[in-house]
């Protein structure tokens, strides 16, 4: 039986740095991943005067074979990103929470379109490169490419959709809606 995901925990690397504006003290940004990490919990690793880089969680990256499209997109970016999705943090202890971790393009752009949490493209390490590429290359299958055909029906018989059957119209009922706003006033 082929299988249908695999998985791969990354441990998401944060930077704290000061803020440029007096309205934002600090800037957080995902910075880079390191797969087959262990567990944990905001683990500072590295700090040069005020910027501090934190090992803040480690998540799973999941990719399923249903989903090779999309991580070809990722990987024919330039650098060959995966997708830190983060959010606000509701705890005063921490700054940010972590949601997920993708190589999917499209699933990073549906986070993106609601506006809820911060999507961050983090550069793929080269065997996080080698290991989504041989994924992609056991399951993707091209799909082939079908052109619509219009429909050849003619529409223009029925007068649907002229006037408004609401509106009780004595005269023609194309008529402008400048002399319909001077009727109204």
């Amino acid at each position: 039986m082929e299988q249908r995901s695999i998985s791969m925990p990354l441990g998401i690397v944060v930077r704290k740095s000061p803020g440029v504006t007096r309205w934002a003290k600090w800037v957080w940004r995902a910075v880079a991943v390191l797969p087959a990490a262990p567990p944990a919990d905001w683990r500072e690793m590295r700090r040069e005067g005020e910027t501090v880089e934190y090992h803040a969680a480690t998540l799973p990256l999941e990719l399923y074979r249903t989903d090779t499209e999309a991580y070809r997109t990722a990987l024919s970016n330039d650098p060959p990103s995966v997708y830190v999705v983060m959010r606000p943090s509701e705890n005063p202890d921490r700054e940010l929470d972590f949601v997920t971790v993708t190589a999917s393009a499209f699933e990073a752009q549906d986070y993106q379109d609601s506006g809820e949490e911060i999507v961050e493209p983090v550069p793929m390490p080269e065997g996080l490169i080698a290991w989504v590429q041989a994924w992609i290359d056991l399951h993707h299958t091209e799909e082939k490419f079908v052109k619509r055909r219009r429909n050849r029906e003619s529409v223009d018989k029925s007068e649907d959709g002229i006037g408004d059957a609401r509106i009780r119209q004595v005269a023609d009922v194309y008529r402008s809606p400048a002399s319909r706003k001077r009727t109204l006033q």
